[in-house]
């Protein structure tokens, strides 16, 4: 029986140390662990600008405008479409014309839109649109490249002749007849944007 407890003693004893060897190791390497050089490097004054589609038109009121017009008369004007912004845009124009008077003056008048060409006043640049007041238009405002869109890069600025004419045909009913028209130019970017 004295054997089994000096045993037992023995592997007491041997746990022990185990026990105070492995929690002396822990402690050393968590010594050591904290006796490390170290190192820091910063980047800064990382700076990020977004760029600018900015889309200008020139005159802003009165493109075109004719009091007493007859049959077979035609007035004119020319219009500068520019981006003053960072970025190439692409644009597109709708009109939108008035009523009011229910005589049908926007759906008589006809209205061509050209590129410049020689000059407004040659008026032989390529066309953009030609068809009723009413439903002028070139390209397409919808997000993403339209079939008759323009492109203007960034800083650059383009003229548009515009050329409006009551047809020699146009009957009595249209005397004294009147109409607004506005025109709206929508732009956006073309990068990222197909």
């Amino acid at each position: 029986m004295t054997t089994d407890r000096s045993t037992r003693r023995r592997r007491r004893r041997l746990i022990g140390l185990l026990f105070v060897v492995a929690a002396t190791a822990t402690i050393g390497a968590a010594s050591f662990s904290l006796a490390i050089f170290t190192s820091t490097a910063t980047v800064g004054a990382n700076t990020f600008t977004n760029g600018t589609i900015v889309l200008g038109a020139s005159p802003a009121t009165a493109l075109l405008t004719a009091d007493a017009m007859l049959p077979g008369d035609t007035v004119t004007g020319s219009l500068v479409v520019s981006n003053t912004g960072t970025s190439q845009l692409r644009y597109a124009m709708t009109s939108a014309s008035t009523n009011a008077d229910t005589k049908g003056l926007m759906n008589q008048l006809t209205l061509t839109v050209k590129t410049l060409g020689t000059s407004c006043a040659t008026f032989d640049g390529t066309t953009l649109y030609t068809g009723t007041l009413a439903s002028a238009a070139f390209g397409n405002p919808l997000p993403g490249a339209q079939a008759g869109d323009r492109t203007l890069d960034a800083a650059t600025h383009e003229t548009l002749c515009f050329a409006a004419t009551l047809p020699l045909g146009t009957g009595n009913t249209f005397q004294g007849a009147t109409t607004t028209a506005t025109f709206t130019f929508d732009a956006e970017q073309t990068a990222n944007n197909p």
